[in-house]
């Protein structure tokens, strides 16, 4: 867990280094006009854009790398037995059919019967299983699994979340920093550069609109949920899919991937009420429910 912590915290404190050099290299050093006294909404435009997009689409093209780190995943290169096998044999078979390159095959130590999907190319992803889910699911069951990360890859749903981040991101950075440079002007009356109301109320309504915009990430997430049901049950037979859901909806409530990676993983944390808003995943029994209701 420790571990996990700082490998976050390194990762992220090199995206903004590398971020304040394309920001420099850019010539954007600030956000107010020459006289200090109006916003330059260019410059904001470009500073929102650079972080809110650039912090995403390298997160993403990290994502490898981070993920293999933060659960410790093995990449089958070599089979060391029949299951490693069947697993590669098992993607590589789906991952032609849904007309992508054959994804990197993992296996990570974990309890949770879960997997994931990550990767900024669709013929260069990665498709991850937990031991949890190999002890759990039966190789019909596993199938499924495995069908609904091959067809996530497939959708590019990785590059769509990044990107819809990226908007969300620059909205919200843009949007706070209005907002406290009026608050700034009107209620603190300074007149010239941003006094503390500006940091204070700008942090505020980042925090505020950072909340908000991830109600419209989460509700992407769930949608690409309920297509990726749809694509394993073609992969691999809905029948099985059906099944994987329902082992999953009984091993719920134990642990689940890092926070960082929960909405790749193909089962999220339940809720209710506003809780549901903040979901990356619906609910199972809804997902069950839409793939039985398929002909």
């Amino acid at each position: 867990m420790f571990k996990r912590v700082i490998l976050f915290i390194v990762t992220n404190l090199a995206i903004v280094f590398v971020l304040g050099i394309v920001l420099s290299l850019l010539g954007v050093g600030r956000i107010l006009d020459q006289q200090g006294i109006g916003l330059d909404l260019a410059n904001l435009i470009v500073f929102a854009a650079v972080f809110g997009f650039g912090g995403s689409l390298i997160s993403l093209a990290i994502s490898k790398w981070t993920a293999k780190r933060m659960t410790g995943a093995r990449v089958i290169t070599t089979p060391a037995n029949e299951v490693e096998a069947w697993l590669v044999q098992t993607v590589e078979r789906q991952a032609r059919n849904a007309g992508i390159g054959m994804p990197e095959v993992a296996i990570y130590d974990a309890p949770d019967v879960n997997a994931f999907a990550t990767g900024m190319r669709r013929n260069s992803a990665l498709v991850a299983v937990s031991t949890g889910l190999l002890r759990a699911m039966n190789r019909d069951e596993a199938e499924a699994v495995l069908g609904h990360e091959v067809s996530h890859v497939a959708n590019g749903d990785m590059v769509t979340l990044a990107l819809i981040q990226g908007v969300v991101n620059t909205f919200v950075i843009v949007a706070s920093r209005v907002v406290g440079h009026l608050v700034d002007r009107v209620v603190f009356r300074t007149e010239r550069d941003h006094g503390p109301g500006f940091f204070i109320t700008s942090m505020i309504a980042q925090m505020v609109f950072g909340i908000l915009a991830s109600i419209i990430v989460c509700w992407f997430s769930r949608q690409r949920e309920f297509r990726a049901d749809a694509g394993a049950a073609g992969l691999a037979g809905r029948d099985k899919m059906v099944d994987a859901l329902e082992k999953l909806r009984i091993t719920a409530g134990q642990p689940h991937l890092p926070d960082q990676m929960a909405a790749f993983g193909i089962s999220g944390t339940a809720g209710g009420g506003l809780k549901r808003l903040f979901m990356t995943h619906p609910p199972l029994e809804e997902r069950i429910a839409a793939l039985k209701g398929r002909r």
